[in-house]
């Protein structure tokens, strides 16, 4: 039994261009997630919101593969993979602004510790 093969391209999107795919999901849809990320941070909201903020954001980007680029609108693989690079960036934004709060708002006990961290000033 031969097992099929699956290239990277395939797996993630499904347009003949790279680009289609970085212009699309990852520069579009990657910066709204980041700065829905960052919003849910400096309200102080719990990061488990990203969570659902980049399924919504995935079935925007779904939407526009679809109408731009004559993508698949239905299609569970490419709104999973849409969402997850959304998710990613989402939660990158999150951290980055949670790690400027605590530094900015709470100096007196934190310090940084790079650009996603932080943590506690020695006595």
């Amino acid at each position: 039994m031969q097992v099929p093969f699956i290239s990277l391209a395939e797996l993630l999107y499904e347009e003949n261009s790279f680009g289609v795919f970085v212009l699309v999901t990852v520069l579009l849809g990657g910066g709204a997630a980041a700065l829905s990320g960052r919003a849910i941070a400096l309200t102080w909201r719990p990061w488990w919101q990203v969570i659902a903020y980049s399924y919504i954001l995935g079935a925007v980007v779904r939407f526009f593969h679809f109408s731009l680029f004559d993508g698949t609108l239905l299609s569970a693989h490419y709104f999973l993979v849409d969402s997850l690079v959304c998710m990613a960036f989402g939660f990158l934004g999150f951290r980055a602004a949670r790690a400027g709060q605590m530094v900015t708002q709470y100096r007196w006990l934190n310090e940084p510790d790079g650009f996603l961290r932080w943590r506690r000033k020695p006595p």
